[in-house]
């Protein structure tokens, strides 16, 4: 954590716009919790969070869309996470495409999802900007209201960094559990 918050801190606007057109919860966690330490501007963090992370989703949208056959090879053993994600676009309709970016693993495979199909581009466009300002907007604020918690509870961890990989393993088996529950072939 001390070398993401050094980073920011030097190279700031940069790390949160490249880090945000994957995912970029943690680069802007920590853009907010430098604003809050008054290091960064919250608000121009908050522009490049979304400007990025509108322009990473659209890209693999339109990868999906007109390189079907290269992109297959990459996600050759995800082809059920992949129907899973078209089958949450089905049955939640456009709203999948906003709530997306606040569930890890969904980030990235709903645009693939949506770019196999023929959905909308621009309709696919109007729902990722939402969802994308939407993101930005709770996760960048959120970290800035909550700056002081973030710190303190960072310092816990710090001094006892054996907390950090517990945690870090049960949020991720949790995760992966529920996506390998989700997408398990039913009989």
């Amino acid at each position: 954590m001390d070398d993401m918050l050094n980073n920011l801190s030097t190279y700031g606007y940069a790390v949160v716009f490249l880090y945000s057109l994957g995912g970029g919860m943690v680069a802007l966690i920590g853009a907010g919790v430098l604003s809050f330490m008054g290091k960064m501007d919250l608000s121009i963090a908050i522009a490049i969070a979304f400007t990025a992370n509108f322009i990473g989703d659209s890209l693999l949208l339109y990868m999906s869309r007109y390189h079907k056959r290269e992109m297959m090879e990459y996600f050759k053993k995800h082809r059920r996470k992949l129907a899973f994600s078209h089958l949450l676009l089905k049955r939640h309709g456009s709203w999948i495409i906003i709530m997306k970016k606040f569930i890890y693993g969904l980030k990235t495979l709903v645009p693939l999802a949506v770019g196999l199909t023929k959905y909308d581009f621009w309709k696919f466009s109007v729902y990722n900007a939402l969802g994308a300002l939407i993101w930005a907007i709770v996760v960048g604020g959120g970290s800035y209201l909550f700056g002081g918690v973030l710190i303190e509870g960072y310092k816990l961890v710090a001094g006892k960094p054996y907390l950090a990989p517990i945690a870090l393993i049960l949020i991720g088996g949790s995760i992966w559990f529920y996506l390998s529950q989700a997408t398990k072939k039913r009989r």
